[in-house]
């Protein structure tokens, strides 16, 4: 598999995980400070590919010192076990409500098995189990020491997951936002929101976006796939794709339509807004794929679900 790594400064390199055979799909990132460090492993089966990449860049099985992953989903989260046994000295930093996934995966990829079923395999392989003394629980802040005064400081960010966290670099100014932000697909410019059952809450992901804004970050740095240079811009355009989708699923239900009549009513009504994308249907084929109309929709549905059954 060839490497694909990317130089965006400040010590920071972009690897393309190369998902599921897909390239510009899923993205790592290492950062190549005193004590280097690794956000997002990206799936089991594309753990040989970081590897290489990591090793293309010269950080050996005996240097890597963090691996800190946004959350637990399989396509971030997935490859954390073969990465850490490929590098015995990293430390796997997790928001609290992930951790005991880590250690202990049974229960996820069971989950995770019920959603894809025989496809689970192909798409993300096995996550492997981490040794519970390695790895390192964070929960609304935390601190992820790089060395020489620079750090990642990590945000509890919840919305898109429970388990989700924002990682804020002090030196470049880098906020590594997950699935938080949604989709970003860079040939064309477009966001697209990441609104997956079961966790998805408007609210809760809204009030992420703003704590987001309020750190003032220089560039965003998107798992799907690569930077954001405008960043204040992009968390607005993040939230109005949120509330926009939420605004169309709505309509789906008011009108009685099932999934497949409310996937075909989103896809109308947001193809305007989604024409760059739309007229490459590779790549439109390749992220619907990653960030399917229909996932989002059932997780918006669920969201709302709560919220009718919620007393008033």
């Amino acid at each position: 598999m060839t490497v694909l790594t990317t130089d965006l400064g400040d010590g920071v390199h972009a690897i393309d995980t190369q998902m599921h055979g897909y390239r510009g799909i899923t993205a790592g990132y290492v950062v190549l400070a005193d004590r280097p460090c690794l956000v997002e492993t990206g799936t089991a089966r594309s753990a040989p590919a970081v590897a290489d990449a990591l090793t293309s860049l010269g950080v050996g099985a005996a240097d890597l010192a963090t691996v800190v992953v946004t959350h637990i989903h399989l396509d971030h989260a997935g490859g954390v076990g073969d990465i850490a046994r490929r590098y015995p000295n990293a430390e796997v930093v997790v928001h609290e409500r992930g951790a005991r996934h880590l250690v202990d995966p049974a229960r996820l990829m069971r989950s995770a098995r019920m959603v894809y079923g025989t496809a689970l395999d192909e798409l993300f392989g096995p996550l492997l189990p981490t040794e519970q003394e390695r790895v390192v629980a964070v929960g609304e802040r935390g601190r992820i020491d790089l060395g020489g005064d620079r750090e990642l400081a990590s945000y509890y960010s919840p919305g898109h997951a429970q388990h989700h966290v924002g990682l804020l670099d002090s030196q470049s100014g880098d906020l590594y936002v997950g699935d938080a932000a949604g989709i970003y697909i860079p040939e064309v410019d477009v966001l697209r929101p990441g609104t997956p059952p079961p966790d998805f809450d408007l609210d809760t992901a809204l009030s992420s976006l703003d704590l987001f804004a309020s750190l003032q970050p220089k560039r965003l740095l998107f798992s799907h796939f690569g930077p954001l240079e405008r960043p204040l811009e992009g968390l607005q355009r993040a939230k109005e794709e949120m509330q926009s989708w939420v605004g169309l699923v709505r309509e789906t239900r008011a009108a009685g339509l099932d999934l497949d009549h409310a996937v075909a009513m989103v896809r109308d009504r947001t193809s305007e807004r989604y024409a760059a994308l739309l007229a490459d249907p590779a790549l439109e084929a390749k992220f619907e794929e990653l960030n399917a109309t229909a996932t989002n929709i059932v997780g918006i549905n669920r969201w709302l679900d709560s919220l009718e059954a919620t007393p008033t």
